[in-house]
């Protein structure tokens, strides 16, 4: 069996026949959609799809910071041309 990374868990057959409900009923909670008993989806909502995203490019341009801080590298910059 696969792991389900949610408290939530609900069959595809389940999800197909009331949507709206299962989202309702989830009150914004990350959900897994199971097909045969497997993860086939996650429903999340939108703002925690967002932070995601968010958190995501946070450390991408961390990662970029720190490579042009250890290369030495050094552009003057003042204040006032910002």
């Amino acid at each position: 069996m696969d792991l389900v990374l949610t408290r939530l868990a609900i069959s595809m057959s389940e999800f197909k026949k009331n949507p709206s409900r299962v989202l309702r009923d989830a009150r914004k909670q990350p959900l897994a959609v199971l097909t045969h008993n497997k993860p086939a989806c996650y429903v999340i909502d939108p703002a925690l799809y967002e932070a995601i995203l968010e958190r995501l490019e946070d450390l991408s341009l961390g990662a970029i910071a720190e490579k042009r801080l250890a290369s030495g590298k050094r552009v003057p910059v003042r204040l006032a041309d910002l």
